[in-house]
């Protein structure tokens, strides 16, 4: 019996890894986040698997499933939405399997900053713009921020910024970011990245509270920095004629001859 944690992606049924879909159709018993993780990721359950939304449900309560599971002998598909590394409250969970001997695996999913980052065509990494891109959120109810992991200190850096989960509180988010980035910066919200209602709004840090009114879910994600708008980059050096590779070599001398 093994409990497999699923990254079920941003919200499109389809966006998941053929790994995590053949574990959860090998799984009689499949746990789901369901105020998060599309119904349609369901369809791949096997007929008469036991299925339980966990959305109303406490750790206690989780691990008492899975536990149950666990004496029967029954493997476990636990799905969380985006990717099981950020967010995902995993950890927790994982502490009380390895407390109870149950054994446990990983599959990542697709995140909900990398299915924004599509939905807007952008590449978030630009050659000579930005080659870092810093996953942060603001503090909340359910998990407050370390003192150092401020937004301001981030925004210094000049990365692109993919702030989770902040959108209800977009003008503390401004006052931060406005002073590093400038309010010509570009920005977008992306809501429900690859669901069939998403939404975007692109804009500048100038312009985006009257561009985001009043919507102001929380399931929204919002991106800010240089390579989001259409700003001068370079072009990468590893698809240049002259450059040698050693896929490519290039030269009378190149630095890995052919068939190296």
């Amino acid at each position: 019996m093994t409990v497999h944690f699923i990254g079920a992606g941003p919200g499109g049924p389809d966006l998941i890894t053929l790994r995590g879909r053949d574990l959860i159709a090998a799984s009689p018993v499949c746990l789901y986040a369901g105020s998060l993780v599309p119904e349609g990721v369901l369809a791949h359950c096997p007929p008469g698997a036991r299925i339980v939304n966990t959305a109303p449900m406490s750790l206690d309560a989780i691990i008492d499933e899975i536990a149950a599971a666990h004496a029967g002998g029954l493997d476990v598909a636990r799905l969380h939405s985006g990717d099981l590394s950020i967010w995902s409250a995993m950890g927790e969970q994982l502490r009380r399997l390895r407390a109870l001997g149950i054994p446990y695996d990983v599959t990542p999913g697709v995140p909900s900053f990398a299915a924004a980052a599509a939905a807007l065509g952008a590449e978030l990494t630009l050659p000579g713009l930005v080659q870092s891109v810093v996953l942060t959120r603001t503090s909340g109810r359910a998990s407050a921020m370390p003192e150092g992991e401020r937004l301001a200190a981030f925004a210094a850096t000049g990365a692109v910024l993919a702030i989770h989960l902040s959108v209800h509180v977009l003008e503390n988010v401004l006052a931060e970011l406005l002073p590093h980035y400038g309010p010509d910066c570009p920005v977008a919200v992306v809501w429900r990245a690859s669901w069939p209602d998403e939404r975007l709004i692109r804009a500048t840090l100038g312009t985006l509270r009257a561009a985001v009114a009043e919507e102001m879910e929380r399931t929204a994600l919002i991106l800010v920095g240089r390579s989001l708008g259409d700003a001068d980059f370079g072009e990468s050096r590893l698809y240049a004629a002259d450059y040698d590779r050693r896929y490519r070599p290039v030269g009378t001398a190149p630095r890995f001859p052919e068939g190296t």
